[in-house]
C-alpha cells in the first residue's frame, strides 16, 4: 500500500486534510482578481456550493468587512438545497469591501441531528451521552475563558437523568458553536477561499441616473454669439425641467489653433471657426485651464453651485490629447508619438485623420511623470467639485495607466464615477469595466431589431456581465446619429428615446438635438451630424414646436417616481406575437410594483400582438385579475385571470408604458 507521501505530487500534509471543500462561489470576477461592483445601500448575496463527503452537518459562514483590515464580521450561511449555500451582507458605505466564505464540519450538531434521529426511533443512547460529553470537553479545552467555563459546567450536567435536553439547550449549542468557530480559526483546521473577493461599493448615481449632454458654447440664446458658462447657469431650468440628474459639458478648456477643423471636420479653418473642443490646450492653457471665451474658474462654480440647486450634478469630459500647441508639447516633448522625422504625429484612426489632435506615448522613457501629471488634472477637477467623468476613447490609452489612475484617485475620493465611451470590441469594453470604470457606452444604438435587442438587454443587466459592468443606453451622441432616428421620425426618436430610459439604469441624451429630432447626416449612410456642433456653433429655440422635451420629462419622471426604477433592476423580456413589437418589465419584489412596457421597433407601420406575461416570476399568478393604468394616457383596463392582452401599437402611438397592479384573491367561504 503505497504511503501518503507516495500518493500525491505534495509532501505530507502537516495535518489531516480538509473533508470540506467551497466551490462555484458567487459573485466574483475573474477568481476574485477585480472587484465586484454594488452600489451603496444594496444587499450583496453570496451563493457558493459547499460539500462534505458523508452526512455530517456543516457550519458554513459569510465573512465581510469594510476596506482590507480590521476586524471581519460573520453572518451565517443557510443552505437552500443541493449543498448550495447562500448569505447576504448589507453594504452601508462606500468604497472598497472584501469577503470570504469560511466552512468547517460541525461534529456537534451531527451528533445532535443522529441523537435525535435514535431517541425517536427509541433505540439506546448510552453511549452517546459519553460522544457528546468528549465533544463538549475536547472544544472546551481549546476554547477562550469565558466559553470555557461556560463548556465545562456543560459538560458536567451530562450526567444529568435529562442529559439529552440539555444537550440541545439552545444556549449550549451556541455556546459550542461559538467555540468551535473560535478554536477553527486559530488552528486553521476552517476551510476558507484561498484569498477574499473585493467588492466596490459605488454612490447611488453609479447605478441610476439620466445624463444630459451639451456644448456650453452653444447656449448662448443668440444666433452666431459664443455662449459662456454665464449663459449655461442662466438657463439649466431648461434641462431640470426635463428631469435629468447629470449635466454632461463637452471640454471647456482653450482649444488649439494648430490644424483646428473647420465646419463639418474640413481641415481648413476660417480665422473665426471654433475648431473642436477635443483639441485642447493653447497658449491660454491646457487641462486645467477654462476656454477664455466660455469664461473663468469662478463662472464655473457659480454653474457647479446653480446646478447642484437644481439637483444636477455636472460630469466633465476627460479627454487625455493635446492640440498641436498644448503647453505640454513644447515643455514635455518626451510624452509623445514622434515620427521618424523628429515631427510629433498627430492622431489617425485609419481612415479618420484627426490632424488637430496629438496623442501621449504612454510607454515613453518619461511615462511615470505623463502619468502623474494626468492624475493631478483630474484631481484638479475633483477639487473643483467634480465628481463624475465621461472619458473619451479610454481603448486607446493602456489597461495598467487607467487601473493605477481610477485607484489612484478612489484612494481619497471613493464617489468620484468614470463613464468609459469605449466604442470597440466588446472584451476590450469589458475590461475597462473590470479596471474600474464605473459605467460604459453600448453598442445599444447599433441593436435594431427585435431579437438582437431582447438579447442585449439580458445580456448586459445579467450576471455574470452585470457583476462588473454597468450599461449606459445613449439613443444618440454627437458623433452617431443612427441610421433609424435619421429615418424614422418622430415615432423613432419616441422609442428610442424610452427604450434606453425605460430598459437600464443609466441612460443619456445629447441634447437639445435628441429633444429637436434633428436627423439630418452630413452625407448618405454617415452617422455625422450635418453641421455638427463638434466644429461649429449652433443656435436652436428650445421652445420650438414639437419639442419632445414633454415626453423625455415624462419618461425621467418614470423613472424618478416608480419603484421599479428607482433601484437598478433589469429588465425581464415577455413574450410577444409580433416580429416588431418589444415587450419588458420591470419588477421591483420589495414594492410588488410591475412596469411594462411595450414598443414598436417598426412604428410608422400599425403592429398587434398577444402578450404573454410570465405572470409567475412578477408574483402575479395569485391575482383574481390586474389593473393596468396607462403611464402616457390618461387610461385604464383590467385584466382578469387568464386574459391573454392584444397590444395595438401605431405611428400616432408607438408604444405603452403599463403600471400592473395585482388585485388580491377574493375571500370564499
Amino acid at each position: 500500500m503505497p504511503s501518503p507521501r507516495q500518493i500525491g505530487p505534495t509532501a505530507t500534509p502537516p495535518r489531516a486534510p480538509s473533508r470540506v471543500v467551497i466551490d462555484r462561489v458567487s459573485p466574483e470576477v475573474d477568481g476574485g482578481r477585480f472587484a465586484v461592483k454594488r452600489v451603496v445601500g444594496e444587499a450583496l448575496v453570496v451563493a457558493a456550493d459547499i460539500v462534505c463527503d458523508g452526512h455530517d452537518e456543516l457550519d458554513c459562514r459569510l465573512r465581510f468587512r469594510p476596506g482590507t483590515s480590521g476586524p471581519w464580521i460573520d453572518v451565517p450561511m443557510v443552505c437552500v438545497g443541493n449543498d448550495a449555500w447562500r448569505g447576504t451582507v448589507p453594504l452601508e458605505r462606500i468604497g472598497g469591501w472584501e469577503y470570504t466564505v469560511v466552512a468547517r464540519v460541525d461534529d456537534y450538531a451531527s451528533w445532535l441531528r443522529d441523537l435525535a434521529r435514535r431517541l425517536e426511533a427509541g433505540e439506546p443512547v448510552t453511549a452517546e451521552r459519553e460522544v457528546g460529553r468528549a465533544l463538549v470537553g475536547s472544544v472546551a479545552a481549546q476554547a477562550p475563558a469565558p466559553l470555557r467555563a461556560v463548556l465545562e459546567s456543560a459538560s458536567e450536567r451530562f450526567d444529568d437523568d435529562d442529559w439529552p435536553t440539555l444537550a440541545a439547550d439552545a444556549g449550549l449549542v451556541e455556546s459550542m458553536a461559538r467555540a468551535a468557530r473560535l478554536v477553527a480559526d486559530a488552528t486553521g483546521t476552517a476551510v476558507h477561499l484561498a484569498a477574499p473577493r473585493p467588492v466596490w461599493v459605488d454612490r447611488h448615481r453609479a447605478a441610476v441616473g439620466s445624463w444630459y449632454e451639451v456644448f456650453p458654447r452653444s447656449w448662448s440664446g443668440e444666433a452666431g454669439r459664443h455662449g459662456t458658462l454665464a449663459d449655461l447657469t442662466e438657463r439649466l431650468d431648461y434641462v431640470q425641467q426635463m428631469g435629468f440628474d447629470v449635466l454632461y459639458l463637452t471640454p471647456i478648456h482653450p482649444i488649439g489653433r494648430a490644424h483646428r477643423k473647420g465646419p463639418n471636420n474640413t481641415v481648413t479653418a476660417a480665422p473665426d471657426d471654433v475648431g473642436s473642443p477635443w483639441a485642447i490646450g493653447a497658449a491660454e492653457g491646457g487641462h486645467t485651464a477654462i476656454h477664455p471665451a466660455l469664461g473663468d474658474h469662478t463662472d464655473f462654480a457659480r454653474l457647479r453651485h446653480r446646478a447642484a440647486s437644481l439637483g444636477l450634478e455636472l460630469a466633465l469630459d476627460l479627454a487625455i490629447q493635446c492640440a498641436p500647441d498644448h503647453p505640454w508639447v513644447s515643455a514635455h516633448p518626451e510624452w509623445f508619438r514622434h515620427r521618424p522625422d523628429g515631427t510629433i504625429r498627430y492622431a489617425e484612426n485609419p481612415p479618420k485623420k484627426y490632424q488637430d489632435i496629438v496623442p501621449f506615448d504612454f510607454a515613453c522613457p518619461a511615462w511615470e511623470a505623463l502619468w502623474q501629471a494626468l492624475l493631478e488634472v483630474v484631481l484638479f477637477w475633483v477639487a473643483e467639485g467634480v465628481k463624475i467623468f465621461r472619458v473619451d476613447n479610454p481603448h486607446t490609452k493602456p489597461f495598467a495607466f487607467w487601473e493605477w489612475l481610477i485607484a489612484a484617485v478612489r484612494r481619497d475620493h471613493p464617489d468620484v464615477l468614470f463613464l468609459s465611451e469605449a466604442f470597440t470590441r466588446p472584451k476590450t469594453m469589458f475590461r475597462l469595466a473590470k479596471l474600474g470604470f464605473t459605467q460604459s457606452y453600448t453598442y445599444f444604438t447599433w441593436r435594431t431589431g427585435k431579437e438582437e435587442t431582447a438579447d442585449y438587454l439580458t445580456e448586459v443587466t445579467t450576471p455574470p456581465l452585470a457583476d462588473f459592468f454597468r450599461p449606459a443606453f445613449w439613443p444618440n451622441t454627437p458623433d452617431i446619429l443612427h441610421a433609424t432616428l435619421q429615418e424614422g421620425g418622430r415615432a423613432m426618436f419616441e422609442v428610442r428615446l424610452a427604450l434606453a430610459a425605460l430598459s437600464v439604469g443609466t441612460w443619456g441624451i445629447y441634447g437639445p438635438a435628441m429633444e429637436l429630432l434633428e436627423a439630418t447626416p452630413h452625407r448618405p449612410l454617415s452617422e455625422e451630424y450635418l453641421d455638427s456642433e463638434k466644429y461649429q456653433l449652433r443656435h436652436r429655440d428650445l421652445d420650438a414646436p414639437g419639442s419632445l422635451a414633454p415626453f423625455i420629462a415624462r419618461l425621467n419622471q418614470i423613472r424618478r417616481t416608480e419603484p421599479s426604477f428607482v433601484l437598478n433592476r433589469p429588465p425581464l423580456v415577455q413574450r410577444i406575437d409580433d416580429d416588431h413589437l418589444l415587450a419588458w418589465v420591470r419588477h421591483d419584489p420589495a414594492s410588488a410594483t410591475t412596469i411594462l412596457v411595450i414598443v414598436n421597433l417598426e412604428p410608422n407601420r400599425a403592429r398587434a400582438g398577444l402578450l404573454h406575461l410570465d405572470r409567475a416570476t412578477l408574483g402575479l399568478d395569485r391575482a383574481e385579475a390586474i389593473q393596468v393604468h396607462d403611464l402616457l394616457e390618461p387610461a385604464d383596463q383590467r385584466w382578469p385571470v387568464g386574459f391573454t392582452p392584444r397590444i395595438v401599437c401605431t405611428p400616432t402611438q408607438p408604444l405603452h408604458v403599463l403600471r400592473l397592479t395585482p388585485e388580491p384573491l377574493s375571500d370564499v367561504g
